[in-house]
């Protein structure tokens, strides 16, 4: 399961409409791993400026990875997260996230990092079972 969703969210679901901002309340207590690297992600980037912010270090557990993969994996958290950091993310690999700017995407650098030839200058032996 990706996340331990609270009664009362899940009955706001049953019912119709949910609270995004309770959505991302059980977003980052259920995938705390993932929450913190993007927010640590969207922090450098406000703070840094460039075109974009990225992680190149693999988690340190599999639990980690996993939380990981869920958050990135699923349209729902994905879309929530880029909206309440106010960023667009890009995925390659286990571990290897960046955040984009949204105000002023650099459609290139985006491009580039999200394209086949970053996928496969991005890959080594190392990485090859994340």
């Amino acid at each position: 399961m990706s996340l331990d969703v609270p009664p009362k969210l899940l009955e706001q679901a049953e019912q119709g409409e949910v609270d995004e901002a309770e959505f991302v309340d059980c977003v980052r207590d259920s995938l705390p791993y993932a929450w913190n690297l993007v927010a640590t992600l969207a922090t450098q980037l406000r703070v840094d400026g460039g075109a974009f912010a990225d992680n190149q270090v693999p988690p340190a557990t599999e639990t980690e990875r996993g939380q990981l993969l869920r958050a990135l994996a699923s349209d729902a958290i994905r879309g929530s997260m880029e909206r309440h950091f106010g960023v667009k993310l890009a995925f390659q690999n286990c571990h290897r996230v960046a955040v984009f700017p949204i105000e002023g995407l650099d459609a290139d650098r985006y491009a580039k990092f999200t394209s086949i030839r970053g996928q496969l200058l991005n890959q080594s032996p190392t990485l090859r079972d994340c």
